[in-house]
């Protein structure tokens, strides 16, 4: 018996996208040695969901915890991630299913963006001596 964490994210036809994202899901396993982790998609491209959790059960997963590669509530969120996540649950009534918090505006992505601006910033002439603009925080 084991515990899979499937990151769930949209899909997209463009290509290297899936790969792109397998790619990070082995590098949150290596944050989490403990469990198993893979990808799963709502739609689009695979695998789905609902494959990706039938996979898991079928490996010995005790417990599958879906945690939502998505910035915002919405749609996908607040609708059909749960509806994903009760049909799992109706096709293995003897596995702990669970869904994570989407990513929202957690401190630690206010951060990310703020790299990432300052990075652009600091690559604009004129822009990188306004003070504030470049600087750190903290």
């Amino acid at each position: 018996m084991s515990t899979h964490v499937l990151v769930v994210a949209h899909g997209s036809r463009a290509p290297g996208t899936a790969e792109a994202h397998g790619a990070l899901c082995a590098r949150l396993a290596e944050q989490l040695p403990d469990v198993v982790v893979g990808p799963a998609f709502l739609e689009m491209s695979a695998p789905s969901i609902a494959d990706a959790v039938d996979a898991a059960v079928a490996a010995g997963a005790h417990t599958v915890v879906l945690v939502p590669h998505f910035l915002h509530a919405g749609n996908h969120t607040g609708r059909d991630l749960p509806a994903a996540l009760a049909a799992a649950r109706a096709r293995h009534p003897g596995v702990d299913l669970r869904l994570g918090q989407h990513l929202g505006a957690d401190e630690r992505i206010v951060a990310v963006l703020a790299d990432r601006a300052r990075a652009v910033l600091a690559e604009t002439p004129g822009l990188a001596e306004t003070p504030g603009l470049t600087d750190p925080p903290g």
